[in-house]
């Protein structure tokens, strides 16, 4: 089957979880998981979980298991956390938990950051993978790095993933 008739086959309206990983921003003036939020309920899905955690590996991973393990959203976002400093945690958190990595994503998504930002593009760490049944996005905390990922892979794919991650019964 291709990907026209897995997306015709797929769920239409999905759900997902927004996770902001920051020790300095709250709900509040989350621009990166607020511009998310709108983009996916623009897309005509539903925003099941917008959550806010500190730079910490031991809550990153327990509040990313709350809310697949809870809500089970077809998609998490999580932003912030994967660059470079001692305090990114959220790659060392999160892919530990993968079944599967979606690998490619990183590879398109640096593809797309070095159109906009050059070079600057190899210090992103940007992953995606499977947890149960949920695909989980780790994406850079920048609204730019964000706007890219949603609306360059993520949302363009997510019924056509959701297909494939969860299949409806024939």
């Amino acid at each position: 089957m291709g990907p026209k008739e897995h997306k015709k086959n797929a769920p239409e309206n999905l759900t997902f979880g927004i996770l902001t990983v920051s020790s300095t921003r709250a709900l509040a003036d989350d621009k990166s998981g607020l511009w998310m939020k709108k983009a996916v309920e623009k897309e005509g899905h539903a925003v099941v979980s917008h959550q806010v955690a500190p730079d910490d590996a031991e809550v990153i991973a327990r509040t990313v298991a709350d809310i697949i393990f809870h809500l089970a959203p077809h998609i998490l976002l999580v932003t912030g956390g994967t660059g470079l400093t001692p305090s990114d945690v959220t790659i060392e958190a999160v892919r530990p938990m993968f079944t599967k990595e979606l690998t490619a994503f990183g590879v398109l998504f640096a593809q797309f950051s070095a159109e906009q930002i050059d070079s600057a593009a190899i210090l992103s760490r940007a992953t995606a993978g499977l947890i149960d049944r949920t695909a989980v996005f780790c994406l850079p905390g920048s609204l730019n790095a964000c706007k890219l990922a949603c609306k360059a892979l993520i949302l363009p794919e997510a019924v056509h993933l959701a297909a494939h991650v969860r299949p409806l019964p024939h």
